[in-house]
């Protein structure tokens, strides 16, 4: 383990030390069951073919999910407030990730908050409303005009508005929008041009459910490095992986319509680019993981490269309607919003080149 993991809080330190007495590592999926537990299932186990692949990954859709609501809300939201509501939202689309094989990023941004202790003020005439903004850990006082659209199931012309420091709610009267800080400065123009720091790479496959109970100790540790002056949010993506042999995409074959034949056929992909994704933006050294994950993380990738006969695959992160949230970095990365990866396996080990593509200009 590397001199800056020995630095590491340990789980007592950290206070979380005994949710996780009896939880084994996430990446502890990434090794084969013993056999015997195989047995009934290998009449039913995928066919890769025996040439050559070349894979081509895309991201279908991505979500992002602010995680210092999800470690600091009670275990059952009030669903009667429209914020209770939403965080019961969140929670519940987290959990339902864990059922998938999906990717995520744990991110940093900097601190952004509504400050209550001032007030809205609308435009004439319209539905330009002003909000007031703590910018930053000094909590720099400015503000924000975004111009509200009417929705359909409103009564109302114009809304009554609650601010808090995480959440505004409007009131529509036949209709209750509640809006995090994160939400707004996603979805309306502002001239916030913050990065977005990845810190961690994940899968959400989980029978445990951890992630959306905050238990999962990479992310713990993120969170408790940066939770005082710095947001944090979970970046969830889908990704789409196209399979190039020249007779066509084994997940096609008729023996692989089955569950069990496409599920471990999607989990060779997913478990893959998530190793290369760690490789990419976390340095070879995957900093705060232990020795142990990355020599299980080498042999799947030994394991999966051989069964695939994989050649190469080129993973690109680029999002046809990416806003300012998908600028990312990382200590080993630069900012884009345009992240094209070529990969290719050696000796256990993803190498990982940053293909260049053209950047567009900034709104």
């Amino acid at each position: 383990m590397s001199g800056d993991d020995a630095d590491e809080p340990s789980l007592e330190e950290l206070g979380i030390g005994a949710l996780f007495e009896e939880a084994p590592e996430p990446f502890l999926d990434l090794v084969a069951p013993p056999p015997d537990e195989l047995a009934e299932l290998l009449p039913l186990g995928p066919e890769r073919g025996g040439v050559p692949q070349t894979w081509v990954v895309t991201v279908a859709d991505a979500k992002f999910h602010w995680y210092d609501l999800i470690a600091g809300f009670p275990p059952v939201p009030d669903i009667r407030d429209p914020v209770g509501r939403y965080l019961r939202r969140m929670q519940f689309d987290l959990e339902a990730t864990s059922e998938k094989r999906l990717l995520y990023f744990a991110v940093n941004r900097p601190l952004m908050r509504f400050d209550p202790s001032r007030s809205v003020s609308w435009g004439f005439f319209s539905l330009k409303l002003t909000l007031p903004l703590l910018v930053g850990v000094e909590g720099k006082k400015d503000t924000l005009t975004i111009e509200l659209t009417v929705p359909f199931a409103a009564t109302l012309k114009k809304p009554s508005v609650v601010l808090s420091e995480q959440f505004i709610t409007l009131n529509w009267g036949g209709l209750v929008e509640a809006l995090s800080i994160h939400d707004v400065l996603q979805q309306y123009p502002n001239p916030y041009h913050d990065t977005t720091e990845v810190q961690y790479v994940g899968q959400t496959r989980d029978p445990l459910g951890r992630l959306a109970r905050a238990r999962v100790l990479g992310v713990q540790r993120v969170h408790q490095r940066h939770s005082e002056d710095r947001d944090m949010l979970l970046l969830v993506q889908r990704m789409m992986v196209a399979v190039d042999p020249p007779d066509g995409d084994p997940a096609a074959l008729p023996a692989n319509q089955n569950a069990v034949a496409a599920d471990l056929l999607l989990k060779d992909r997913v478990d893959l680019v998530e190793c290369a994704l760690i490789r990419y933006f976390e340095g070879p050294e995957m900093h705060g993981r232990s020795d142990k994950e990355a020599e299980v993380r080498r042999q799947r990738v030994r394991e999966v490269a051989q069964a695939n006969h994989l050649i190469s695959f080129r993973i690109d992160l680029r999002l046809e309607d990416a806003g300012q949230y998908h600028e990312l970095y990382s200590r080993h990365v630069g900012v884009s919003r345009n992240h094209v990866i070529d990969c290719r396996v050696a000796d256990g080990e993803v190498i990982v080149e940053r293909v260049a593509v053209a950047e567009p200009p900034r709104a």
